[in-house]
C-alpha cells in the first residue's frame, strides 16, 4: 500500500484529451496492481466526472493464470469515488464477445468477483490475466461464470471493487467502483458498447455484497444507468454478525481479514486494534494484507481473535468505534430501485440465512421488486454453481423486458431438484470445459 502512495501521480494529463491506449502485449507477464504503473492515476484526475477512463490497454486472459483463452479483453482505469467521497483510481477489465459489433446494443453485464482478500493478487485485473500467480484466489475461478455470460452474447465489465487498496468490507464505495466502471465501459472508445444498453448486476457472498451496494447506490449515484436487475447471491447482509459467527471456526480468516482492512477505513477501529491488540496479532493482520483469500483461511482456521487482545472480545466490539463500523457496514442503508433476484441457502455456515431473511424484507418493505429464492436444501459453496442457471434466466428475462409480475415471489424449492437446473448445469459444462481447455466459446443460438 506504501509503494502505490509513493508512486501516484507520476504521469501528466494527456489523457484529458484522449486516454492513452496500450496495444497487446502477448504472452506479457502482469504485474500486481499495486506495482503496475497503469493503475497510477494521472495528475489532475480528480477534476474529472466519476466514470471517466483516464487510460486503457488490451490484456491476454487464461484459466487459473495457464490456460489461455481465445477471448480478448480490455482495461479501463477510470475516476470513481471512495467511502468518504473523495475521487480515487480503479480498474476494470471488460470483454465483448467478438460477434458484437463496435455501437451495436447487447447487454453489459457487471459481474463482481468473490475477492475476499486483501493482496491485489485476488483483483481480478490481475487474477484473470495470463501468467497471473494468484493460487488460493477464488476469482480465478469465477472466470468460468464470467465465461458462460458472454456465451450470451453480453458484455461484461469486472471492476476490481475493492479499490487499489483492497479495502473488503467497506460500505459504500464498492457500489461506486461497480458503477463507475459501468459508465466507463460505456463510453470508452476501445469497447465501444452502446449507450443505451441495457445493464444488469451478479455476484455471490463478497460479488454479492458489492452487486448489493451497487443496486442500493445506483438510484442516487448513477440514475443515468439503464440497470435493469440485479442478482444478489447470498451477499453478507450484516458482516458484523458475520463476524461473531465465523471467529474460532475453520473459516476464522475470512472476518480476520475485514478487520486487516477496514482499519484503513475507520480510524477508530485502527485506534482499538492497536491499542488492544498484542504484538503476534498485529503481525498476523500485516500478513494478512499479503495472503489470498484461501491463504488466509489456512492460516486463521480455528483461531479466535479474543486470543490477541487484552480485553474480552464482546468488550472490544462493544465500544463505540467498534460499534459504529458494524452499523456503517450493514447493507439496507437505501433500497435498490433496479429488480432484485436474492439466492440464499438456508443451511449456509457463512452467511446466515435471518441476516438475509432480514436484508429481503428491509428492501421489500422500501419499496424494492424483490425476488427472493431461499433455498431448503444448499449450502454456500455449491449454491452459486447451482443458482448459476437461474440467475441467468433471471437476467435473460430482465434484459428481453419479460414482465416482473411473474418473478416476484419467494421460493424454498431447491435448485437441485429442479430440472431446469440440470437442463442449465449441462449448458455450464460444455462453457467450463472450453474455458478449461482453451477451446472457442460459442454464442448461444438466438
Amino acid at each position: 500500500m506504501e509503494q502505490l502512495g509513493n508512486l501516484a501521480g507520476a504521469t501528466d494529463a494527456k489523457w484529458i484529451a484522449r486516454p492513452p491506449h496500450e496495444n497487446l502485449q502477448p504472452k506479457a507477464r502482469p504485474l500486481l496492481p499495486t506495482d503496475d504503473p497503469f493503475c497510477l492515476p494521472p495528475t489532475g484526475y480528480h477534476h474529472a466526472a466519476p466514470g471517466t477512463v483516464l487510460r486503457s490497454r488490451d490484456v491476454e486472459l487464461a484459466f487459473l493464470g495457464l490456460v489461455p483463452q481465445q477471448i480478448t479483453a480490455t482495461q479501463l482505469l477510470y475516476r470513481t469515488t471512495d467511502l468518504h467521497g473523495n475521487p480515487e483510481a480503479a480498474v476494470t477489465t471488460v470483454i465483448v464477445p467478438e460477434e458484437v459489433a463496435p455501437g451495436q446494443t447487447c447487454p453489459l453485464l457487471s459481474y463482481q468477483c468473490a475477492i475476499d482478500a486483501i493482496s491485489s493478487r485476488c483483483f481480478p485485473s490481475y487474477a484473470l490475466r495470463r501468467r497471473a500467480h494468484a493460487v488460493g484466489s477464488l476469482t480465478q475461478l469465477e472466470l468460468l461464470l464470467i465465461a458462460a455470460a458472454l456465451a450470451e452474447g453480453w458484455a461484461v465489465s469486472v471492476p476490481d471493487h475493492e479499490g487499489l487498496r483492497g479495502i473488503w468490507g467497506a460500505p459504500y464505495e464498492p457500489g461506486y467502483r461497480v458503477l463507475d466502471g459501468i459508465r466507463a465501459s460505456l463510453s470508452s472508445d476501445r469497447v465501444a458498447l452502446s449507450p443505451s444498453a441495457p445493464i444488469g448486476l451478479w455476484g455471490y457472498s463478497g460479488g454479492g455484497l458489492a452487486s448489493a451496494w451497487a443496486a442500493e447506490m445506483c438510484g442516487e449515484y448513477a440514475p443515468e444507468l439503464n440497470i435493469v436487475g440485479a442478482v444478489l447471491g447470498s451477499p453478507v447482509g450484516d458482516l458484523g454478525h458475520t463476524f461473531r459467527r465465523l471467529n474460532g471456526t475453520l473459516l476464522a480468516g475470512l472476518p480476520a481479514l475485514v478487520v486487516a482492512a477496514l482499519v484503513y477505513a475507520y480510524p477508530g477501529l485502527d485506534r482499538v486494534i492497536k491499542e488492544h491488540t498484542n504484538d503476534e496479532g498485529l503481525a498476523l493482520l500485516k500478513r494478512l494484507e499479503k495472503m489470498t483469500t484461501a491463504g488466509a483461511v489456512i492460516q486463521m482456521a480455528g483461531r479466535d481473535m479474543s486470543e490477541f487482545l487484552d480485553e474480552p472480545l464482546e468488550d472490544i466490539l462493544s465500544t463505540p468505534e467498534v460499534s459504529h463500523v458494524f452499523d456503517d457496514i450493514k447493507l439496507g442503508a437505501a433500497v435498490p430501485t433496479p429488480p432484485v433476484l436474492i439466492v440464499q441457502a438456508v443451511h449456509d455456515y457463512l452467511i446466515d440465512v435471518d441476516d438475509i431473511d432480514a436484508l429481503a424484507d428491509t428492501y421489500s418493505a422500501g419499496g424494492a421488486e424483490v425476488t427472493y429464492h431461499r433455498d431448503a436444501f444448499n449450502e454456500h459453496m455449491f449454491l452459486h454453481p447451482l443458482s448459476a442457471p437461474m440467475a441467468l434466466r433471471w437476467l435473460i428475462d430482465r434484459f428481453e423486458r419479460r414482465p416482473l409480475t411473474e418473478h416476484l415471489r419467494r421460493t424454498t424449492w431447491p435448485t437441485m431438484f429442479n430440472p431446469m437446473t440440470y437442463v442449465g448445469m449441462a449448458r455450464l459444462l460444455k462453457i467450463a470445459a472450453r474455458v478449461v481447455t482453451g477451446g472457442k466459446l460459442h454464442r448461444r443460438p438466438l
